[in-house]
């Protein structure tokens, strides 16, 4: 039979899970751990820096907030802890998610090989940050044991906040990473809408300084919720602003509404990104 006749097959582009789950999940590894690495090299303070970042900005907000505002958050327990800890936790929400929005165009070099899985990338960009917020919260847990807050169980629960805050970072990371490929609007508009959720998250201003009608749509941001329930488990106390999200949303069927927010960023984000992965290379 001549070459002509035979019937021409469909070639499907490279997928964002390309080459096996054990292969994608050590490529992710091998990335996060080496930008981790070549993140601080050739600074004279090295990975001090990566405890410094976080510190020198809570100083600045401590200035303003706890001691020129001190009557304002005086009836707050530990704010100072308080402050430091969402500062924290969100830093690795804006960081992942900013670098992850430019991260395929930076790796071109990788997105443009046939068997290199796409979704290591912008999840690589997730895992150096989600390091980075581990040695974070060794200081944060350090400074909480001089400010003296009493350690109690609950703050073994703390991995159960940061899991769906993973969720959310690289849900969001996946979505805007595929979508900056076409859409190099993408960047300027996520940098309003981070800042955007910065000053809606009870971040500096508390939940206490929030109406009591309104706390449950304002802990409908996933973000909030998730701040309000390490609140909760780290330091607690029997003021409103120390209780749990659900109690303060009004109970866990509305605890499915942030939940099912942070769900549904990561299944779309997913599906985006599987969507957009063969042609990736085309777009660059």
């Amino acid at each position: 039979m001549s070459s002509a006749a035979r019937p021409l097959r469909r070639v499907h582009g490279p997928s964002a899970v390309g080459g096996g789950w054990r292969r994608f999940v050590s490529l992710t590894w091998l990335i996060a751990t080496t930008d981790f690495r070549l993140s601080y090299f050739g600074s004279v303070l090295g990975y001090l820096w990566s405890f410094m970042q976080p510190l020198l900005f809570f100083g600045v907000l401590y200035l303003v907030f706890a001691v020129i505002l001190a009557g304002h958050f005086a009836k707050v327990r530990d704010f100072p802890v308080l402050l430091l800890m969402n500062i924290v936790l969100f830093s690795f929400f804006q960081q992942a998610t900013g670098a992850a929005v430019a991260s395929l165009v930076l790796r071109e070099n990788l997105v443009r090989k046939m068997q290199f899985p796409r979704l290591v990338v912008p999840l690589a960009v997730v895992s150096t940050a989600a390091m980075q917020l581990v040695l974070n919260l060794l200081v944060v847990i350090v400074f909480m044991l001089v400010y003296g807050v009493t350690p109690r169980l609950s703050w073994l629960l703390l991995p159960f906040v940061l899991v769906p805050l993973w969720l959310l970072t690289s849900g969001a990371a996946m979505l805007l990473s595929s979508l900056y490929v076409r859409y190099r609007d993408i960047a300027p508009i996520w940098g309003v809408v981070s800042q955007a959720l910065f000053y809606s998250s009870p971040i500096f201003i508390l939940l206490d300084s929030v109406p009591q009608h309104y706390r449950r749509y304002y802990l409908f941001n996933p973000i909030a919720a998730i701040l309000q329930q390490a609140r909760h488990w780290m330091v607690g106390g029997k003021s409103p602003g120390g209780l749990s999200t659900a109690t303060l949303i009004g109970g866990y069927g509305w605890l499915l509404v942030p939940v099912g927010i942070i769900v549904g960023t990561w299944a779309l984000g997913y599906w985006v990104f599987s969507r957009e992965a063969p042609r990736i290379a085309e777009e660059l």
